[in-house]
């Protein structure tokens, strides 16, 4: 009998918009089950690197990823050795993504509050466009305030042929698990090699308005400590001529 897994493949720490560590990430993660968690800042594996190194003290398998801000839209790149530069048109980060030997998931590729793929993954992500091969797409993002966002890339997805996956979107520890990808296996191989073959699933259930109230509460203490900050920045004197 074929034991099936979860893994979240987007999780983001306070190496970019995260409010959570990566030792807070990687316990809940232990907690709640899961077998595979993707590290996945934004263009940044700093934090994914610091998670895998840690990884040996929890039951669970660390994937080195990166949510990459392309020209066209986010995308989650797993298992990378090092980091790819944003603002690159996609192709040219799917590229260098394969050359690397990692997998390309779009991300919330419906979403409109964020940068996302949108018409693109329907224009050119069907197989025509080669420099488009993408290896799957997020079709349940948990963080999405309207289903509607998922339930069309679950279409589009499934019209294209192509792996369907799912994430949380976690910014903090708490959401991490509640979007997640199915697949026959523990590891994170088997992973990599169930979104390679196509047999992966999503599943999850969304953020609760608790959830992203906590987040927004969070991200509104960053910001004031940020302007804190700038306030108290003592000032240089200027040289008078």
């Amino acid at each position: 009998m074929t034991t099936w897994s979860r893994a979240d493949i987007h999780v983001h720490t306070r190496y970019s918009d995260g409010h959570s560590s990566v030792a807070q990430v990687l316990e809940y993660a232990d907690h709640i089950g899961l077998h595979v968690v993707a590290i996945t800042d934004h263009d940044t594996i700093d934090g994914a690197l610091e998670a895998r190194r840690m990884a040996r003290g929890f039951n669970v398998e660390v994937i080195v990823g990166e949510e990459v801000s392309t020209a066209d839209g986010h995308l989650l790149v797993l298992f990378l050795e090092r980091a790819l530069p944003p603002g690159r048109p996609a192709p040219e980060t799917i590229a260098a993504a394969h050359e690397q030997g990692a997998l390309c998931i779009v991300a919330h590729p419906f979403d409109w509050l964020v940068s996302s793929f949108g018409d693109a993954l329907i224009r050119h992500c069907g197989g025509e466009h080669p420099a488009w091969r993408i290896d799957g797409v997020e079709v349940f993002n948990a963080s999405l305030p309207f289903p509607g966002m998922n339930a069309r890339a679950s279409l589009v997805t499934a019209a294209l042929g192509l792996p369907a996956c799912g994430g949380s979107d976690a910014h903090h520890f708490s959401t991490v698990g509640l979007g997640y990808t199915l697949f026959p296996g523990t590891s994170a191989d088997d992973l990599r090699q169930a979104i390679i073959r196509g047999e992966v699933r999503a599943g999850g259930r969304a953020w609760t308005a608790g959830h992203y109230a906590a987040v927004a509460g969070l991200r509104a203490r960053r910001s004031l400590a940020r302007a804190a900050r700038i306030v108290t920045r003592p000032m240089r004197p200027r040289r008078v001529a």
